[in-house]
């Protein structure tokens, strides 16, 4: 057994899995979708069901429509694709990083033109630029816009009314389709309000729940635009999900993520969504606070630089020029039982990635922050000490405070 291998195995204690999806599960939710097997056509499984989508269209704060998978979030951006596009038309993607190029390429792959309004990976979009390509299709070629909410990879968040906004202000009558995989039921989403046309969400993140189901929300002009596609599709068909009694699902419901659902449901209301999105803001802060204190001595730095688009699901940490991320994570596993996310694209070994969503409280973040803290020093990489010191600072304020420092 190697020195590394050792050392792994006398870590004792729970793992810290800070990665940025999937996230902690809790208890209750293991515990519910630990059910026995029922009929999925049974009386008492349909009312689980329809009151699991009624409280996920709470989540989405939409009145319009949601059809699920089995399938991770990739599937659901298929399922996007190929419901209301047909080959040959173009999608217009907004660059956000690694998970735009994702589905830019599946459309690609699927016989769609992609038109890219490019973008800085720690900047993210400038609107202007989005609104310039819109107003320049006078011939209304593009037929949807994707947009990343938040992009998990280098913790970027892009604000949504200015992307609604620059469509209403050129007139273009597009789709806009929107991914927020990594940031529904961290912060604020309000699909009708916002004109979201097609919602891209999965089980894995804000959620709480294990990876295998994903969803989208549908508007009317949505299911309108799905009636004159012509791309191949069957299991992911809206038409034929719609004429099945759980409008989802070509095959077996999988009834345990459905209890799940139903106590993830019941968690984030009995919190309260303002009182969720208020902790994520807040242990994000605090993370944000412990890389600025990092960041002296030519330490560590935040990806995205851009105040006002720091998400609240992931913070990306920019290591110092000759320093690889991946051996400070490997050193906050093997040593103290810590799970950080890598660089994903061409940023690997460049970041590494703090999750701060889903089950989550102030000394979990904190364990988390005193880990990286400790890592930086075993490897070597240049930093400020006081880190977890800022964090701790920040956390112990009056809430009020914090809201003033916010």
């Amino acid at each position: 057994m190697s020195t590394t291998e050792s050392n792994k195995a006398a870590v004792r204690g729970r793992l810290f899995f800070a990665n940025p999806g999937p996230t902690n599960i809790p208890d209750s939710i293991l515990r519910a979708v630990s059910q026995p097997t029922v009929d999925f056509m049974s009386a008492s499984f349909l009312a689980l069901y329809d009151g699991c989508m009624a409280g996920l269209k709470r989540i989405l704060k939409t009145q319009q429509h949601i059809f699920f998978y089995t399938a991770s979030g990739h599937g659901a951006w298929e399922a996007a694709l190929v419901n209301v596009l047909s080959p040959g038309d173009t999608l217009l993607i907004v660059e956000t990083g690694y998970f735009s190029q994702g589905w830019a390429e599946m459309a690609e792959a699927l016989g769609v033109k992609v038109q890219t309004v490019a973008a800085d990976w720690r900047r993210g979009v400038d609107v202007a630029a989005l609104t310039a390509a819109l107003a320049a299709d006078t011939g209304h070629t593009i037929k949807a816009v994707g947009v990343v909410h938040n992009e998990t990879a280098t913790g970027v968040a892009l604000s949504l009314p200015p992307i609604r906004a620059a469509m209403d202000a050129t007139g273009h009558p597009a789709l806009l389709m929107a991914d927020t995989i990594s940031s529904l039921g961290c912060f604020d989403f309000r699909m009708d309000e916002w004109g979201i046309d097609v919602v891209v969400g999965g089980s894995q993140k804000g959620l709480m729940l294990p990876t295998g189901m994903s969803f989208t929300g549908v508007s009317d002009k949505a299911l309108a635009a799905h009636k004159t596609s012509t791309m191949p599709k069957h299991y992911l068909n809206w038409t034929a999900m719609m004429g099945r009694r759980h409008k989802s699902f070509i095959g077996t419901v999988p009834i345990a993520f459905f209890y799940g659902l139903a106590e993830s449901l019941r968690l984030l209301e009995e919190e309260g969504l303002d009182r969720v999105f208020a902790r994520h803001h807040r242990l994000a802060e605090a993370t944000r606070r412990a890389v600025r204190a990092w960041s002296g001595n030519n330490g560590p730095q935040l990806f995205c630089l851009d105040p006002s688009r720091y998400s609240d699901s992931v913070t990306a940490i920019m290591m110092p020029d000759g320093f690889n991320a991946d051996e400070l994570r490997k050193v906050c596993f093997d040593r103290f039982n810590v799970s950080l996310g890598g660089g994903l694209g061409p940023l690997g070994g460049k970041v590494f990635r703090v999750g701060h969503m889903g089950d989550l409280n102030e000394p979990m973040i904190l364990g988390t922050l005193a880990a990286v803290e400790m890592a930086l020093s075993v490897c070597g990489i240049p930093h400020a000490k006081g880190g977890v010191d800022a964090a701790m600072a920040y956390l112990a304020q009056a809430p009020e405070a914090m809201a003033e420092a916010a």
